[in-house]
């Protein structure tokens, strides 16, 4: 299946590691899904404040930006 860019990292802005996925790099898309799961755990018991959902924003957002990228 033929994607663009644009919606590879529209997907991995929602899930992290999906647009990497869909772009031919299953490993690193794997990785990047481990990493948002370990992220959300650490913020949920030691940063749940605004702080913590900025830092999630954050990576979400770089995740964006690398499949985007990675086209």
């Amino acid at each position: 299946m033929e994607s663009n860019a644009l919606v590879n990292g529209v997907l991995s802005f929602i899930i992290p590691g999906l647009g990497q996925a869909i772009n031919g790099y299953k490993k690193k898309g794997i990785i990047m899904f481990a990493i948002l799961i370990l992220l959300n755990i650490f913020i949920y018991f030691f940063a749940n404040n605004q702080f913590g959902h900025i830092i999630s924003i954050a990576y979400s957002a770089y995740a964006a930006y690398d499949a985007y990228v990675t086209y």
